[in-house]
Order: structure tokens, then sequence, then C-alpha cells
């Protein structure tokens, strides 16, 4: 496998004239990038594929990847990708950094430091994404592949990528990878790919037993919204089936409201937004998940503001009280359900999400 330096993918983007790093500045000058990575660390493989079953192919959206043999060091990008290799015992070279739902302002979410303190391991190099993709950070972790199957990748992004590594896209559109796809999806490109199964297996058995812990929830159909996320006040949002929060609420057992089953089989998005001219629609809506304020005083202002609408107050789950706020940080995070958060959060998920009827 050819991998491009740092000081190639800037020229290949004409970002050269704007760089600021040390690291650019020499490749510039020397004609090559510096021979160790930018973390400083070479670690020692950890990945217990074997080798013999390279090359393998990896189909995605944005096209077909192969892996020409055992990756050693492995970068990731998009959201919670890296507990997939981490999942299996390695250590990634660079990760996403986590700009929401993190708890100590450190880039990594409590599950994930969990992880990495159990294996031992340093701190991965952290991608910050919050303005695209940083392309030459990920080039100087010199990675043997990148994993991306939960993202929202362009073909642009995709295509500068895999001037560094083969890169391991999502299956269908962005953002809808669900956390057992992107195991399974991940997995492929570390040549886990049986390993996928049994770890999926492992992640579902969890989500049941956690269920089982609350009956009050069997047959429920939640609503999984954002208040305050809609274009405007005359609209109500909600996550299709194809957003992860919404599809492993499914997959757990709950059953679905009809405009979210209606919703899924026409859109194109993960978002859809509805009229609240028509409220009649979210009457088999039994309670709605919405993320919190940060404010339990400004969450219960909220909820007393919709029930005094005229039209909000005329779905039954919204009159009713059957509202859950998911607390700001982690928790709130682990509702967009992953194989580390999963262990992590999911009785604390569900306990949260039976609240819905405590006033019942």
């Amino acid at each position: 496998m050819v991998r491009l330096t740092a000081a190639s993918v800037i020229a290949a983007l004409s970002l050269s004239a704007c760089s600021t790093s040390d690291d650019a500045d020499s490749a510039d000058a020397n004609g090559s990038a510096a021979s160790e990575p930018a973390n400083g660390s070479s670690p020692e493989s950890s990945n217990p594929a074997d080798a013999a079953q390279f090359p393998v192919t990896v189909e995605h959206a944005l096209g077909e990847t192969v892996i020409e043999s055992k990756p050693e060091r492995i970068a990731t990008v998009g959201w919670a990708n890296h507990e997939v290799p981490l999942a299996f015992g390695i250590t990634p070279v660079g990760m996403s950094k986590s700009t929401w739902g993190d708890d100590n302002d450190n880039g990594i979410m409590p599950w994930t430091e969990d992880k990495l303190a159990e294996l031992g391991g340093e701190t991965p190099e952290l991608f910050d994404e919050t303005d695209g993709i940083p392309f030459e950070q990920i080039a100087n972790t010199q990675p043997d592949v990148i994993l991306a199957a939960y993202s929202g990748l362009s073909q642009e992004d995709y295509d500068t990528l895999s001037q560094i590594a083969p890169v391991v896209a999502y299956p269908d559109k962005p953002w809808t990878t669900s956390a057992y796809d992107m195991v399974t999806l991940d997995a492929a490109g570390l040549g886990l790919s049986a390993e996928a199964e049994d770890l999926n297996a492992d992640l579902k058995k969890q989500v049941s037993e956690a269920m089982d812990k609350y009956p009050e929830l069997q047959g429920k159909k939640p609503l999984f919204t954002s208040f305050g996320g809609a274009s405007s006040d005359s609209m109500i949002g909600f996550y299709t089936l194809d957003d992860p929060r919404a599809g492993f609420l499914k997959e757990a057992g709950f059953e679905t409201p009809e405009i979210v089953e209606e919703y899924t089989g026409k859109s194109d998005s993960f978002w859809e937004e509805v009229s609240a001219e028509n409220p009649e629609q979210f009457d088999d809506v039994d309670f709605f998940i919405s993320y919190s304020s940060g404010d339990e005083a400004a969450d219960q202002k909220t909820l007393e503001d919709m029930q005094a609408d005229p039209l909000l107050s005329k779905i039954p789950a919204i009159a009713e009280g059957n509202v859950v706020f998911l607390e700001e940080g982690p928790l709130g995070a682990a509702a967009n359900p992953s194989p580390l958060s999963i262990p992590w959060g999911i009785d604390e998920y569900f306990a949260a999400l039976n609240t819905a009827f405590d006033a019942e």
C-alpha cells in the first residue's frame, strides 16, 4: 500500500500555503514528511485478526475498499468508530475527538476512557472535526486503515482520505449506520468479521436483559425528538428509523409510532419535521424523548408551555406529561448507542425512559 505523507495530502488539497504546523513546514522544506507519526508513538499491533485472510474487500456507499494486509495502525473518523477496535483490544493511533456529551471536556467519553485504561495504552491522537476532516493530522498518524462506518463523509472526503489509507465508509446514507452495522463494517476492515458477530450478539443480549427490567416499557411507542430543534415553532421534528437513536429503540423491542414509520419509508434524511397544525398525527405516541437543556426547571417550563399550547396540548403524551428529558452529558450521548456505551449505560438509559410513566 502506498501511504501519502501529510505533505502530500496538503499538496493534493492545495492547503500548503495556509499550513502552520511545524511538521508541514519541515515536509515542504525537505521534500518528505517526518518519519515519526505526530503522536510520537509506534504501538505494537494488538489486532487479533488472522493475517492469512488478507486481502479483504469491504463494500460501502462510497466505493469498494481493498485492505491488502492486516492493519496494525488504526485511525477513525466520525462518531464512535474508534470503539470497534477498542472493543477488540486494539488501541487506535488516532480517533475523533468527542465534542458533545463529554463529561470532563477532555474529548473522550467516559466509556472510552475506561477501555483505554483497561488496555493500558496511551491516549490516541484526537482529531477535532468541528471544522471538517483534519486530513493532515490524520496523515501524520500513518494509519494502515481508516474506519468511518458511522460518519458523514462526502465523496470528496472519502477520496482524499483514501490517498492516506484504505477507508471503510458507511453502508447506505451519511449518519444512518446502526451500532450493530458499525461493528460489522468496521470489524470487516480489521479482518474481524467473525468476532463482530459475537460482539453484536453479546450487545443485543445486554440490551434485552436491560429491557426485561422495565416491563412498563414493553410495547410502548416512543418518539425521539429534540424540542427546540425544529426549523420553526410551527413544526415538530423527530428522528426517523434511519437514525441510530430511533432505530435502536425499535431493535430493542419498542413499538414505532405510525408517523415515524411513514416518514422513514419516504425520507432521505434521518430527521423530519411536520406541521404542528395536525397534532392528531401523534395520537399513538406513548412518550417523547428529548435532550435536556441542562436545567431541570427550564425543562419543566418547556413541558408546561407545550401543555398550555392550543395545538401541542392535544397530543396525548404531552398532555399527560409523558416526556423524558435526557440529562446533558454522557447519558444523552449514550442514547446514540455504540459498542462501548451500551455496556456502560444501557440500564441507566432504560431507567431514564421509564420515568416517562412515573406520574401514571
